[in-house]
C-alpha cells in the first residue's frame, strides 16, 4: 500500500507544477527577455509581444491541462489501490509518460498561435 501512495503522489508533481506554472507564466510573465527562465523559443524570444503572448498563451494551456491531467491522475490510480505492485508499477509508468509527452506537446499550440498572430520579425498581422 506505501508503495501506491508513493506513486500517488509522484504522478500528481507534474500536474500540480503544470497548474503553479502556468498560473505564474499567464499572471506573472517574466518582465525581460531572457534566457534563463519562462517560455523560451526562437519564436517567442523575437521582442516584448512575442515574449509575452507566448507566456500567456502557454500559461493558460498548461494551467487547462494541468488541471485535466490532475483529475485523470486520480481517477486512473485509483482503481489499483490494492493491486500487486508490478501492475501498480506499470500504469504509473504509463501515466508518467503521458504526463511528460502532454507538457511537451504543449508548445505545438502555442508555436502554432504565436505564427498565427505574429509574422516572422514578431509584428502583429
Amino acid at each position: 500500500m506505501w508503495f501506491w501512495w508513493f506513486l500517488f503522489v509522484c504522478n500528481l508533481i507534474v500536474p500540480i507544477v503544470m497548474i503553479g506554472a502556468g498560473r505564474m507564466m499567464w499572471k506573472y510573465c517574466p518582465d525581460k527577455i531572457n534566457r534563463v527562465y519562462g517560455y523560451r523559443t526562437k519564436y517567442s524570444m523575437i521582442n516584448d509581444d512575442t515574449w509575452k503572448f507566448a507566456h500567456d498563451y502557454c500559461g493558460r494551456l498548461w494551467l487547462k491541462i494541468g488541471w485535466i491531467m490532475l483529475i485523470l491522475s486520480i481517477l486512473v490510480q485509483i482503481p489499483f489501490y490494492h493491486g500487486n505492485e508490478d501492475t501498480i508499477g506499470a500504469v504509473c509508468m504509463v501515466l508518467c509518460y503521458s504526463q511528460l509527452i502532454g507538457l511537451v506537446l504543449s508548445i505545438i499550440p502555442t508555436e502554432i498561435a504565436l505564427r498565427k498572430t505574429f509574422d516572422k520579425d514578431g509584428i502583429r498581422k
